[in-house]
């Protein structure tokens, strides 16, 4: 072996003995060495090279198996024991979902079997008494398709992936939608149901005036779980919370005079309840917005959509508001929190045809995401199907149902007096508030004839459930039923407006 440059200097000292001698310089470690460690180091570079040269073939080895056998490399292996902990997982996840589902199905078909039974029994009844007609078969059937579509589509159990996750695996869950009475929970009403015609009055009823046992003109209103009221006192310009079995009732919004300030309303008109985040979400109709105001000790609340004349305000799945704004003939749907409302029915001008509304006053949305629509100058219900361009009748459409004796309209809200009775139950007289149930039966405040009328679906005309009876203060009359809606035992409720008092009608067992 041949070092570097290893050259012969004067006398100096070795290095490896550390005695004076004639040294020679290795020019790779810069160490002097004499003669005989110079030999040493030299044989010890020999030995390092063969050891290098051993490692290197070796190596080789290892390379040489690693290209036949990729999958062993330990970037591999990482990939492999994650892939393990997240199959672990999905695995864990899944199981825990399916058995959570499993009992909610078990459940859901065990309904299911009762409604089926009682279906079997009641059509043995109509062929043993052989007393049935055309409504009695479109009961069935209606009967017969709501199981159909509610075995294969339970209305509380949903299975979803979090795509907003920013983990690379989407995270599943299951969830099991407990409903509360709200105001768009869809109702179980038997297509037979009756109610006593002699109403109670739960709310107002002193005469029109603006002490807390009085309202003035009310358009809306909403019962919470407790059965609370929560009343859209219109020309009072407040909103009240009217509890079960009082005799007044309490300003929770507004009730600082007529106007346009944060802490004032001007004619409101409906008012809904958002649970999850306790607020009331009100129509401000006279200042052309909708105002969020926190339910709880609060003295003002806040703009969330502003410039719309929205005569109507539904919440669904507690994300989205459908307005109905009777101005520009559109309902749109607005996402909480959003600037911009994407229009889902009207908004081509005002008229009579299938995709135009003329005065459009309430909505309603079932549990298909179809939109009902009350067409007050059309005299019409219309019923949108999620994505449609056009709308479909399904209650009126004959034409007005009686001649108007008086049009009234205080600040833009539109009523309607009729003055003759036994109508055809095929027309509407200027209809407003309207409820639709889980076999898509629609109940229809038809305000111009002072009566609340039942359609079933797939039926030609209605019939009367409440009112009728010409106009009146009575209890088994109406004047301007402008809003209805039930309780979770099926009571009927109306906002009576031109009595200036809520009515229950109780069901009638």
């Amino acid at each position: 072996m041949k070092m570097a440059t290893a050259a012969k200097t004067s006398r100096t000292y070795c290095f490896i003995c550390e005695k004076e001698k004639v040294t020679y310089k290795c020019d790779g470690c810069s160490k002097r060495f004499c003669k005989q460690h110079l030999k040493d180091h030299e044989n010890e570079l020999e030995l390092e090279l063969d050891r290098i040269e051993n490692e290197k073939n070796i190596f080789r080895q290892t390379l040489s198996e690693q290209i036949k056998q990729p999958n062993k490399h330990d970037l591999i292996q990482q990939i492999n024991h994650w892939e393990q902990r997240s199959i672990n997982k999905i695995q864990q996840t899944a199981e825990k979902n399916r058995q959570l589902t499993l009992k909610q199905m078990n459940e859901h078909f065990e309904n299911i079997e009762i409604d089926l039974n009682l279906l079997t029994h009641e059509i043995k009844e109509i062929r043993q008494e052989s007393d049935f007609n055309e409504l009695n078969l479109i009961d069935l059937r209606n009967k017969l398709e709501g199981l159909q579509k509610k075995l294969n589509n339970p209305e509380n159990i949903s299975v979803r992936e979090d795509n907003l996750s920013s983990s690379f695996i989407n995270l599943m869950y299951v969830d099991i939608e407990h409903r509360k009475l709200a105001d768009l929970e869809i109702l179980d009403i038997p297509i037979n149901l009756k109610w006593k015609q002699d109403a109670i009055t739960v709310a107002g009823g002193n005469g029109q005036g603006q002490e807390l046992n009085q309202l003035s003109g009310p358009c809306g209103f909403y019962i919470d779980n407790e059965k609370t009221i929560y009343i859209a006192d219109t020309y009072n310009h407040r909103i009240i919370a009217w509890k079960k079995g009082a005799r007044c009732g309490e300003i929770v919004a507004g009730g600082n005079g007529k106007g346009s300030e944060n802490h004032q309303l001007n004619c409101p008109i409906k008012v809904i309840l958002d649970e999850v985040n306790d607020n009331l979400i009100i129509t401000d109709y006279g200042n052309k917005r909708v105002v969020r105001w926190p339910r709880r000790n609060s003295l003002c609340g806040e703009t969330i959509i502003k410039d719309v004349r929205c005569v109507d305000l539904i919440m669904h799945e507690n994300q989205y508001l459908y307005i109905c704004d009777d101005e520009k003939h559109e309902i749109r749907r607005w996402k909480i929190g959003e600037n911009k409302g994407v229009l889902v029915a009207g908004g081509n001008g005002c008229g009579d045809g299938l995709n135009q509304l003329n005065y459009p006053h309430f909505i309603f949305v079932d549990q298909d995401d179809a939109l009902y629509v009350s067409n007050f100058r059309n005299h019409r219900v219309m019923k949108w199907m999620k994505g449609a361009k056009e709308g479909i009748i399904v209650a009126g459409g004959q034409s007005q149902g009686t001649s108007l004796k008086q049009l009234f309209r205080p600040q833009g809200v539109v009523v309607a007096r009729g003055q003759s009775q036994g109508l055809s139950l095929k027309q509407l007289n200027s209809p407003q508030g309207i409820f639709v149930d889980k076999l898509g039966t629609l109940y229809v405040a038809d305000a111009g004839n002072d009566r609340i009328v039942r359609w079933i679906k797939g039926a030609k005309e209605g019939s009367i459930i409440a009112g009728g009876n010409s106009k009146g203060d009575e209890p088994n009359q109406l004047n301007v039923p402008i809003v209805l809606s039930f309780d979770d035992e099926n009571n009927l409720y109306i906002v009576d407006k031109d009595n200036h008092r809520i009515q229950k009608f109780v069901v009638n067992n």
